[in-house]
């Protein structure tokens, strides 16, 4: 393990944080006839009562949600984590789009205006934590921003950081959650919870007996999923069949070969870090930053990067455990050998298009569920409501499919309508349900999820996103995966023995080898 690039200033001066935020906090109470916000101002918070976090994962998607956190007052990002250094070739959506939105939440336009490239790594993140403080909390006392290369020397040294959010690549999701959550740090992750089904069982498992708050960054509420389930119950479109999902993702290369050039490593880089748990492989470009989602080694590919946005409440809100069979269809690439067209046998990467059909048992007074799930640009076929209306699927939606009718939606549930427009208007008529009032019901209040987070760090109510209500969706997603892996296998799945049934070589992908050092073991 490395040293931290910057050692934490309260440790060198032989005080540790947590001691230093006490006394703030035993000051202030000495003044206790005085209101604080005539102490502090508006929206202050007393030392001894912030979460201080550290953020792990300092790329592109850990920049750009690095802002909302910074803004909640109760919150104080002590330390980042990052195996890059600095550097700027990091994979966006855009040229200048990260660097603006970061200069705009600084106040500074011209933040690193002109730099090469999209910018990314822990000296980044530092630079952006330390300048944002000191132009907003100017009132406050902040010590710095520690940095390190690996979590594990941060977790050692950063006794006194309450929590953690972690924004890495998918490989190293569990590594780090149960790492953090045995040290009693509570947790914020990105999707997925990991991309192996044992390690997100033991994710999850880890949270249940560390009993930490923990919250999965993708999920939601499920305000317009509410909707939906409300007509659902109420007979709208008959008995629930069939629920349909589909992306125009991958919007990122699916590379269909393993990369053969050695490129060398980028300077400030630790490869060996990045690769965390998997096996020792040489360097390339084409693994790392947001490219990694398109590999089974280290990502989850279009279905983990966004059907935890669309599916997670409807996974919670219909009660849906974990799929009884999974079954894929994939596109596929040929290549010519010896002017011989061959199909490419791929077992290390996502296809650039696929289907996935989810099947789940019934449950209470709900009959069996099929869930298919569509991404490179795939889709259901037009369904003969829509036809009626001469019009056509979206390019990302949802459709719930009745044995009398159905109903059309936005990717995430928004903008749901039954179809053809005709039966909505006799629904809405017959229901005595005017727009304004739909609106109401789609348009619920939520509280901020880093607010939510926030208070259950405090002892507060489980979020939304609460790690113990992911397992039915890591196993599906994860499951899918493996389907998909295996040329389009069915999976009959025995979740209690969290085993597949049919097929023994799945078996063996819900799992990871594991380099030396890093292996991942049950909860005592």
């Amino acid at each position: 393990m490395k040293t931290g690039d910057t050692p934490n200033p309260s440790h060198a001066q032989g005080v540790s944080r947590r001691k230093f935020l006490a006394a703030g906090g035993a000051a202030a109470a000495a003044f206790t006839i005085v209101p604080r916000h005539v102490l502090g101002g508006a929206g202050f918070v007393a030392p001894s009562e912030k979460i201080t976090v550290a953020h792990i994962g300092c790329g592109s998607e850990g920049l750009r949600e690095m802002p909302e956190m910074l803004r909640l007052p109760e919150v104080q990002i002590v330390a980042v984590c990052d195996p890059v250094k600095e550097s700027h070739d990091y994979v966006d959506w855009s040229k200048d789009g990260l660097r603006a939105s970061v200069a705009e939440a600084l106040g500074k336009p011209d933040w690193r205006r002109g730099a090469p490239g999209i910018p990314g790594g822990r000296d980044v993140a530092k630079e952006v934590i330390e300048m944002f403080y000191a132009s907003q909390r100017r009132s406050e006392k902040f010590g710095g921003c520690a940095a390190y290369a690996d979590f594990r020397e941060l977790l050692e040294k950063e006794k006194d950081v309450n929590a953690v959010k972690i924004m890495t690549p998918d490989h190293l999701h569990a590594t780090i959650a149960i790492a953090a959550m045995n040290k009693g740090k509570h947790v914020m992750l990105h999707k997925p919870i990991a991309n192996r089904l044992r390690e997100a069982r033991l994710v999850i498992e880890t949270a249940r007996k560390t009993k930490v708050a923990t919250h999965f960054l993708p999920a939601s509420d499920g305000a317009n999923i509410q909707r939906i389930k409300a007509w659902v119950d109420a007979g709208a479109i008959g008995t629930l069949r069939e629920i349909h999902n589909w992306s125009n993702r991958p919007v990122w290369p699916q590379y269909a070969t393993i990369p053969t050039d050695t490129p060398p490593v980028p300077a400030g880089f630790d490869w060996s870090l990045w690769l965390g748990p998997s096996l020792d492989r040489p360097y390339h470009p084409h693994y790392t930053h947001a490219v990694f989602r398109g590999w089974y080694e280290f990502g989850g590919g279009a279905l983990a990067d966004m059907g935890h946005y669309s599916l997670w409440p409807v996974f919670r809100l219909f009660d849906l455990d974990a799929p009884v069979m999974v079954e894929s269809r994939a596109s596929h690439l040929c290549k010519l050998a010896d002017n011989v067209a061959v199909r490419i046998k791929n077992d290390y990467s996502f296809p650039a298009a696929c289907t996935i059909r989810f099947k789940f048992a019934a449950k209470g007074g709900r009959p069996a569920l099929d869930l298919f799930w569509y991404d490179g640009s795939m889709r259901p076929p037009t369904p003969a409501e829509l036809e009626a209306d001469n019009k056509e699927l979206s390019p990302e939606g949802m459709m719930f499919v009745g044995d009398k009718g159905k109903i059309l939606a936005g990717f995430r549930g928004d903008d749901a309508r039954i179809i053809p427009e005709k039966a909505m208007r006799e629904y809405q008529a017959a229901e005595k349900l005017s727009g304004a009032a739909r609106q109401a019901q789609a348009g619920q209040a939520r509280r901020e999820a880093g607010a939510l987070w926030v208070a259950a760090c405090k002892g507060g109510q489980p979020t939304y996103g609460d790690f113990l209500q992911a397992g039915p969706i890591s196993d599906a997603f994860n499951l899918g995966a493996v389907s998909l892996r295996l040329g389009g296998k069915r999976l009959l799945f025995d979740a209690a023995a969290g085993k597949v049934t049919n097929v023994a070589e799945a078996n063996k992908c819900l799992g990871r080898e594991y380099r030396a050092g890093w292996e991942l073991t049950e909860v005592g």
